[in-house]
């Protein structure tokens, strides 16, 4: 795994104690750089071994910070990014992750208060002092106070796009190991909730001692938390890292067991002791003339994780193997033994999938395959940082067949110059239409037209009506009580021209809740209208989440994967979004994007 993430957040933090300590301009140039480094297709340590020169090469990386990146590659270490650490010895990630507040919030803070992390600052929020502070007030310490606790919260938990790359490095690495016969993940980055506590790994193996030390000198990990005989947990880049090892012919029982969540498990293990069986973590046994049999219900309740306890909530093993195994080797085998239909590890939540499967009803969920292009990108008109024809290009390499440009249009949220008016728009439409010469694909010409608090769109009918497809998105009024954001949303749903409701909540996993409305008003006054709804594959979104998404798939509503990208490499982010779909229950027929060129033609006349 490269160290351009790993770079490009020093270089991030870089920025953000230089606008704390009051510094212009050169935190714009850091992000920037950042950004480019992130994307870079080429690992940053290799060009840094190369020397300066090299690394100046990526676009926006001037000599100044080419040279403490080498320096870090070469360290681990920025003196000057240490030296502003010591300027201001603040728990930056912390603080800012609370809504509304920025790096120079953080910095004024300081210096008045010497406010330094969450603790601190709610402290100060209670006693009444950051009103008094001057450019504050009594709104904005009461919306700091507000926010502190989901701050909180958020930080217990890791974003899903940040920890599932870490899960497949892991996974390719002991993939490699000799006496590795099978690695999965399990809990809940396997059913790919939106966030995880830590990442669970699965090993099927008649051998434990060398697969421990083989993971324990894993290069990602950092320091080793533990390490037995068959179990062994590393940190690494912050997130804990838990492996299990298991005999190959209970791999699949303990994938089962410790993939589901304990709601899901408890179901699947009544169903179990309905038939004179027990399933746990080592096989699915015929204890019908087992009198213990009625005991496992409570007692062998299970699910989470492989050995750490991501889901907090799973009950201790039963260690026993009483009876004889029917089944074990493989999940689909121990759901067939149950005479149930294979359970999608998303879809393991206890909502209604065990009676599915059970009578053949569960539906065939979308893959990553199915989509055919892409309906919200965005290019360097606003704040993508790629021309029209490198990003439809991407979307080619990729095999779609059809890409959708939507830059942002102007409007409520939209901050910093970013955004075309109705002007611009049209100048835009001539720029698509020479890209078209240059790309393989249709190129549709779209936006991202903002929706204001009452639900009306920021660009004129007129203007519109003339695009090939409008998605619509909150980006501003985020606080709205429930009544207001459902009027609001449906509202824009009912607009003639808007195609796709994008990113419906408008939350930033981990930052900010975003909206709260009535999913099933908005779900059925979509499919009243021919409105899309955006599942948005963004790592930090995943917008609308599993819940909306079943919603809309039971009000007949249709579903738009789009991965929001704003650089060919975030075109990537589309298997966030289809596993999210997939968690509502989505199919490849309800999903907008996974039509073909005529079919995506049909919906938007």
């Amino acid at each position: 795994m490269s160290r351009n993430d790993e770079v490009a957040t020093r270089l991030e933090e870089f920025a953000d104690l230089l606008e704390a300590t009051g510094v212009e301009y050169k935190p714009t140039a850091y992000r920037r750089a950042a950004e480019n480094v992130r994307d870079h297709p080429e690992p940053i340590e290799g060009l840094a071994a190369d020397g300066e020169e090299s690394v100046a090469e990526i676009d926006r990386v001037g000599d100044a910070i080419a040279a403490k990146i080498v320096e870090y590659v070469e360290t681990g270490e920025i003196e000057e990014l240490d030296e502003l650490r010591a300027e201001l010895p603040v728990d930056m990630a912390g603080l800012t992750a609370v809504e509304g507040v920025g790096p120079k919030t953080v910095g004024s803070l300081y210096d008045a208060l010497g406010v330094s992390d969450l603790d601190e600052l709610e402290a100060a929020a209670e006693a009444g002092e950051i009103q008094e502070v001057s450019g504050f007030g009594a709104k904005t310490e009461q919306n700091i106070l507000d926010n502190v606790s989901f701050a909180r919260e958020s930080r217990e938990r890791t974003r899903l796009g940040d920890a599932r790359p870490l899960a497949d490095d892991a996974l390719a690495y002991l993939a490699d190991r000799d006496a590795v016969e099978s690695v999965e993940v399990c809990g809940s980055i396997r059913r790919w909730k939106p966030t995880i506590g830590d990442v669970d790994l699965l090993v099927a193996s008649e051998a434990r001692e060398p697969i421990v030390e083989a993971f324990t000198d894993w290069e990602e990990a950092d320091a080793t938390i533990e390490a037995g005989t068959g179990k062994a947990s590393v940190r690494a880049d912050g997130t804990r890292v838990d492996l299990r090892i298991v005999d190959p012919d209970e791999f699949g029982a303990a994938l089962q067991y410790f993939t589901g969540s304990r709601a899901h498990n408890v179901a699947v293990r009544n169903r179990a002791i309905d038939r004179g069986l027990k399933l746990n973590e080592y096989g699915l046994f015929d204890v019908s003339d087992v009198d213990e049999a009625a005991d496992d219900a409570g007692n062998d309740a299970g699910g989470g994780d492989a050995a750490g306890g991501d889901e907090g909530d799973a009950a201790e093993p039963d260690s026993t193997r009483t009876g004889e195994r029917v089944a074990g080797e493989s999940e689909d085998g121990v759901y067939r033994a149950l005479d149930m239909e294979f359970v999608p590890p998303e879809l393991r939540e206890d909502r209604g999938e065990v009676e599915a499967a059970a009578d053949g009803r569960l539906p065939p969920l979308v893959d990553e395959g199915d989509l055919r292009g892409d309906l919200h990108t965005h290019t360097d008109w606003s704040d993508g940082g790629f021309s029209i024809a490198e990003m439809a290009r991407a979307a080619a390499e990729r095999g779609y067949d059809y890409h959708v440009v939507s830059d942002h249009a102007t409007g409520p949220g939209m901050l910093g110059g970013v955004g075309l008016d109705e002007a611009a728009i049209e100048e835009q439409a001539a720029a698509i239409d020479e890209a078209r010469g240059e790309v393989e694909i249709p190129i549709f010409h779209g936006i991202e037209a903002n929706i204001d608090a009452d639900g009306g769109l920021s660009t004129d009918d007129e203007t519109l009506a003339a695009l090939d497809l409008v998605v619509a998105s909150p980006h501003a009024a985020l606080g709205q009580d429930r009544e207001a954001a459902t009027e609001r949303l449906v509202r824009a749903v009912e607009h003639p021209h808007v195609d796709v409701l994008g990113h419906p909540t408008g939350r930033l996993i981990n930052e900010r809740p975003g909206l709260d409305p009535d999913v099933e008003a908005v779900a059925e006054a979509a499919a009243a209208n021919g409105t899309a709804i955006e599942v948005n594959a963004n790592p930090a979104r995943l917008d609308a989440d599993g819940e909306f998404v079943r919603a809309a798939v039971e009000a007949g509503a249709t579903i738009a994967v789009d991965t929001d990208a704003h650089s060919p490499r975030e075109l990537d982010y589309a298997r966030y979004g289809v596993h999210t779909a997939r968690r509502g229950w989505a199919r490849a027929a309800d999903v907008l994007n996974a039509r073909s060129l005529n079919g995506l033609r049909s919906f938007l006349l």
